[in-house]
């Protein structure tokens, strides 16, 4: 459990306590019986849910449309606070702002919000720590906490989005693009909640925040039935795997979950989310100095991905405190994109926006 910060009154939560019910936990028919049980018309479920989703607000006093009476039951039942800041940290002239977060109970995870000059992206966190154990990354060193509820995940968003809409991020006011399940957790080890999320955030006003189906992208380590799950939902999310190594030998250290399911069955699967999804697939793929980088793992990785709906994104390692790994030399990193290349698979170096507050991929530690 995070110490607290100096001066600081905290409450801690009972060992497994969940958190508290939220309106962004549930569907729409869910809200109607919730709202009912708080001796409320139902019609008041759509107004509530038009203040939180469509017009950003979780302020009652803003609420003009519901009896002040009924404003107070309302917020107190289905909008209790689940997160507060514990702090902010920029870098980028402030377009990159990763914040660091406390929970009903104690945990700390972390969201990073980027503004580009022709979008804006947040990457959001599923869990708190990761379970993975993948030994490059921090979040994966420091393992798994446990599960963020739907609603923990949703307010990730929602805090960002009122940011853009308030003009915290230099620019002026903006609108969120993009969102990426690519911060603390394995996004699909907490499927049922993840997917709860990417609903309340693509369904339309007033069940949602509208945003495209197009500009979400869930990540994974390769989680082969949870993959195959995934694209029978027949939604058109983007599907980032993080291969990192082409063979089982080297993958099975790298990505350990690799000793259940090998590249040739995530593979399989990331082909059966393309051809349901009709999106290209991401192949996640660090470079680590004299580990992965071998121009023979680059001709491998070409080989299998040639064909099919793919495009690598190459990540110069991030770094992490004590990590013996570091990034690939420029010359290195250079040959690897040329061989992918030359078997006509689409290939970019990832931008490790971030990295100088922690905040880039790999490095969320959420450390209080």
């Amino acid at each position: 459990m995070p110490k607290p910060l100096p001066g600081e009154l905290t409450f801690v939560a009972p060992r497994g306590a969940k958190p508290p019910r939220h309106l962004a936990d549930l569907s729409a028919a869910e809200r109607k019986e919730a709202v009912a049980e708080l001796g409320e018309k139902p019609f008041r479920a759509k107004q509530l849910s038009h203040h939180y989703f469509a017009r950003l607000s979780d302020r009652p006093e803003e609420w003009t449309d519901i009896p002040a009476a009924a404003r107070d039951r309302l917020s107190a039942g289905l909008l209790p606070e689940l997160m507060s800041v514990v702090r902010h940290v920029s870098c980028d002239d402030d377009t990159t702002r990763k914040t660091l977060w406390k929970l009903f109970d104690g945990t700390l995870v972390e969201s990073v919000l980027m503004r580009y000059p022709d979008r804006v992206t947040m990457c959001i966190s599923s869990q708190a720590g990761c379970g993975m154990n993948c030994p490059f990354c921090a979040t994966g060193q420091a393992g798994l906490t446990r599960n963020l509820s739907t609603a923990e995940i949703v307010e990730q968003i929602a805090a960002g989005m009122r940011a853009l809409r308030a003009g915290e991020i230099p620019g002026g006011e903006a609108r969120l693009s993009n969102v990426v399940f690519m911060g603390m957790g394995e996004p699909l080890a907490n499927y049922k909640r993840v997917m709860g999320a990417i609903r309340r955030l693509t369904d339309p006003a007033p069940d949602g925040f509208g945003l495209s189906q197009r500009g979400i992208t869930v990540s994974t380590v390769g989680l082969v039935p949870a993959m195959r799950r995934l694209a029978e939902e027949d939604m058109s999310l983007r599907l980032a795997v993080s291969l990192h190594a082409p063979d089982d030998e080297l993958r099975d250290t790298l990505v350990p979950v690799n000793t259940r399911w090998k590249v040739s069955e995530v593979l399989d699967a990331a082909w059966y989310y393309a051809e349901r999804s009709g999106r290209r697939v991401s192949i996640e793929y660090a470079l680590i100095k004299d580990v992965n980088d071998q121009a023979w793992r680059a001709d491998l990785l070409g080989r299998l991905l040639s064909g099919h709906r793919a495009h690598v994104n190459l990540i110069p390692l991030n770094p992490t405190p004590g990590s013996k790994w570091t990034a690939s030399r420029p010359e290195d990193e250079r040959e690897f994109v040329h061989r992918l290349e030359a078997r006509g698979v689409p290939v970019t170096v990832r931008d490790t926006r971030g990295q100088e507050i922690d905040g880039a991929c790999g490095q969320l530690a959420a450390a209080g």
